[in-house]
């Protein structure tokens, strides 16, 4: 068969099921046996947003999500999306085409040595120079940015091996199990627990796995141990549980810090370096135990005493089955935290303040989301505020980047988690700077057909910049921006455009938008001039009370 139609049936062994990107010449011989294949193709408006959306449809299911773009400049566009899934361990692989390498007439026309300027931001990247090697190198790529850590992948087929003969045939999955932990590290762990006085769970991003929620519930159930979590370990536990006691989303100051500074142990769980951990170690007495997929990666603020590598289900599995509640557990100061964040959390909350304030927003995107609805969180000064107040119910509801934490992946996010459940409420949440770095994919979502809400929170600034800038005590420089009518802009576009002008009618209107259907745009004026107060000062007063 032609080489790119066993390219494709590869894929399709793969389980892929869409394709985002955009083709170029060079891919119209995969454009073609795309066309007779299953695989959707997802004609999106730039590269950067088809890596987006490919790398969450990856955080969302576990396999691979799968991007397209030509030579050049369309290969250099996803280099964001490449870092983007990387950091953030996300199974994603980009597919490139090339000029023919067999034979070439056009000297160095767009032409980039792709694979090396992919090779720091992916786990696998390679050139295809035979139409017979396609089944291998597809089969190897998939078992690589799948296996823990997840991550980027990246194969570049050109033209002419694209158009060539070949006789191979598909290679199918192999069964693969992930090893497990040795039993003297559980031992050792089970044991550092129990001696301990007042140990705290923490959950991080590699622990947002299905089996490993299932098994973190029952552990915390036997025990009793409260937990907390990073930002990108949000709903792996309900977080309205009554052991919840937080989420690490600011680097200091928070009544959250005051629990791990009281703590004389912390189960890390799932930790990933990209987020740094929310404690410092260097206190007589305190302890960490490490529990992930590998050993983890020592430095000057994170050297746990003891490790237990292998599938985290299995050892928290491992681990509950040798432990009991002990009774010398003291959690009183834990519990007074809690009673802190909470109260701390019903600040203005229903305040009726116009602009919108964070606190009240956050409450009402709750009150309307349903359990296992979906928010898509673009980058700004509103993700600390929902990482803080809003209370995830299961995982993956709150898709998050605490990782390479760029601007415009909000609405590509939403958009490719709309696809994967698309009987789901899905909401996109991006400020103004953010939504306008992917505002053009409004006409994919159009096209598509897709039921999606954007929220665009609109300060007319880079709000979290500006916030630093304020804190470090600089001036007020360099970071206003002006702004479209939004309406018009939704409009222009063929989806729906709205503006609220009182707090009071987010939620009709996002009702409203929800019976609707179809794509809606809201511009929300927001108002940031709490954030020094509620953020900063009040923090550091109340924390130091609760430390006394």
């Amino acid at each position: 068969m032609k080489a790119s139609d066993l390219f494709v049936k590869c894929l399709e062994q793969e389980g892929v099921e869409y394709i985002f990107g955009i083709p170029g010449e060079e891919n119209l011989d995969l454009l073609e046996s795309l066309r007779k294949s299953s695989i959707k193709l997802i004609l999106c408006r730039h590269e950067q947003a088809a890596g987006f959306m490919a790398a969450t449809y990856g955080r969302l299911t576990g396999r691979a999500g799968v991007c397209l773009s030509t030579l050049g400049p369309g290969a250099t566009n996803l280099v964001t999306a490449a870092a983007y899934a990387q950091l953030g361990a996300m199974p994603m692989l980009m597919i490139t085409g090339q000029k023919p390498v067999k034979s070439s007439k056009q000297g160095r026309f767009q032409i980039l040595d792709v694979v090396q300027m992919m090779q720091p931001i992916t786990k696998y990247t390679k050139q295809i120079v035979s139409g017979d090697a396609i089944p291998s190198r597809i089969r190897e790529v998939f078992r690589i940015i799948e296996e823990e850590r997840p991550g980027a992948g990246h194969l570049e087929l050109p033209e002419d091996i694209a158009a060539e003969e070949t006789s191979s045939d598909v290679i199918n999955k192999s069964l693969m199990r992930r090893p497990v932990a040795e039993e003297k590290a559980i031992t050792r762990a089970v044991d550092i627990i129990k001696e301990s006085k007042s140990p705290l769970l923490l959950i991080g991003a590699g622990a947002n796995r299905k089996l490993t929620a299932k098994m973190l519930r029952k552990f915390v159930d036997l025990t009793g141990i409260p937990f907390f979590s990073t930002q990108m370990g949000k709903g792996v536990l309900d977080e309205r549980d009554e052991l919840f006691l937080g989420n690490a989303a600011l680097s200091d100051a928070d009544f959250l810090h005051t629990a791990v500074i009281k703590s004389d142990l912390v189960i890390n769980v799932g930790h990933d370096v990209v987020e740094k951990p929310p404690f410092f170690m260097e206190r007589d007495g305190f302890k960490v135990i490490h529990i992930n997929f590998s050993s983890a990666e020592v430095d000057p603020v994170y050297f746990p005493q003891v490790e237990v590598v292998g599938d985290i289900a299995n050892s928290i599995w491992q681990i509950t089955t040798k432990l009991e509640k002990q009774s010398h557990w003291d959690f009183t100061h834990f519990l007074k935290v809690k009673d802190a964040i909470d109260q701390h959390f019903d600040i203005d909350k229903n305040d009726d303040r116009f602009p919108i304030l964070p606190q009240r927003l956050v409450n009402d995107v709750r009150k309307f989301m349903p359990s296992d609805g979906i928010i898509a969180l673009d980058n700004g000064m509103y993700k600390i505020w929902f990482s803080r107040n809003y209370k995830a119910h299961l995982p993956n509801t709150v898709l998050l980047d605490n990782a390479l934490a760029t601007m415009g992946a909000g609405l590509p996010s939403a958009m490719a988690a709309h696809l994967v459940f698309p009987d789901r409420r899905v909401i996109a949440i991006s400020g103004d700077g953010g939504f306008m770095m992917n505002s053009q994919e409004l006409e994919t979502a159009v096209r598509l057909k897709m039921n999606l809400i954007i929220l665009l929170l609109r300060d007319d600034a880079y709000g979290m910049i500006k916030w630093k800038q304020a804190k470090m005590e600089f001036d007020d420089f360099g970071l206003d921006i002006g702004n479209p009518d939004f309406v018009k802009y939704a409009e222009s576009y063929g989806a729906f455009g709205h503006k609220i002008s009182a707090a009071d009618e987010l939620i009709p209107l996002l009702e409203k938008c929800h019976l609707q259907g179809g794509v809606h745009l809201i511009d929300v004026p927001i108002d940031y001039s709490e954030n020094d107060r509620i953020l900063n000062r009040e923090l550091k007063e109340q924390s130091k009370i609760l430390l006394d």
